[in-house]
């Protein structure tokens, strides 16, 4: 079997901020996968390259095909956005590998800049001290245990970085998660939502708790929550990590 599988982090979506090892991965691959909007994306790498193209929620017979190719003895290369392992397509190639009784396929993860990578950067530097990322679709995830996840990292104080905040008809995992946030962090509470990042159509906007309720969201926007000690520099969202409170951060002449 000289078959291989290569699940690639394709970035936030502008080939700039693609990694030379996923496209060098793109380009040693003998066919690609993967959901058609990333595909398009990428239409200008490997251009020679068949790809094979499916719709959201296919992922599981996308990952079959793509562990099918490979042991026909193909490299096939199979793509997330971001980076494919967080809310991307690599668990579930060790999943299905697993339930198909295939240890010894060869799978390769190559990293990619996540969406809260992306966001934090086009915000300023939100993220400089603990932080969780939750998604907010409960298609795989039941909404109760969504929902307790966001109470419990709001009451630690955390930043929250909020993933898949609405869908069109997906509406109450948003609501239900302003409430909370309201409960326990102030109105001025800073927040940056950021929709496609690093895509024709993005935008980054700096708005406060109190006016998150009535945000546009939709899928492709990361919203990220201040802390108690998160504020705004010069129109840019930054969390403190403590060195203020440990050094002099005026020159030392």
């Amino acid at each position: 079997m000289s078959g291989s599988i290569v699940v690639i982090g394709l970035g936030p979506g502008d080939p700039a901020q693609m990694t030379p090892a996923a496209r060098q991965a793109l380009e040693s691959a003998d066919v690609i996968f993967g959901y058609k909007t990333y595909l398009r994306l990428i239409a200008s790498i490997a251009p020679g390259t068949p790809r094979e193209g499916s719709g959201m929620r296919q992922e599981v017979s996308r990952v079959n095909s793509v562990v099918d190719a490979a042991l026909e003895g193909r490299r096939v290369a199979l793509v997330s956005s971001g980076d494919a392992g967080i809310y991307g397509m690599a668990g579930l190639v060790y999943e299905v590998l697993r339930e198909r009784g295939l240890p010894d396929l060869p799978v390769e993860v190559v990293p990619g800049v996540s969406a809260l990578n992306a966001a934090a950067a086009l915000l300023g530097a939100p993220l400089m001290t603990d932080f969780a990322a939750i998604s907010l679709s409960d298609q795989l995830t039941p909404r109760a245990e969504i929902l307790r996840r966001v109470e419990l990292a709001t009451q630690a104080d955390f930043v929250l970085c909020l993933y898949n905040p609405k869908g069109k008809n997906r509406v109450e995992p948003f609501e239900r998660t302003c409430e909370i946030l309201a409960r326990y962090r102030g109105p001025d509470t800073p927040v940056g939502i950021v929709r496609a990042a690093y895509r024709p159509n993005q935008s980054v906007e700096l708005i406060t708790l109190a006016d998150l309720p009535a945000a546009e969201v939709n899928m492709v926007t990361i919203i990220i929550v201040g802390n108690s000690r998160t504020g705004i520099f010069n129109g840019k969202m930054v969390t403190p990590r403590g060195y203020d409170s440990k050094y002099s951060l005026a020159r030392d002449d």
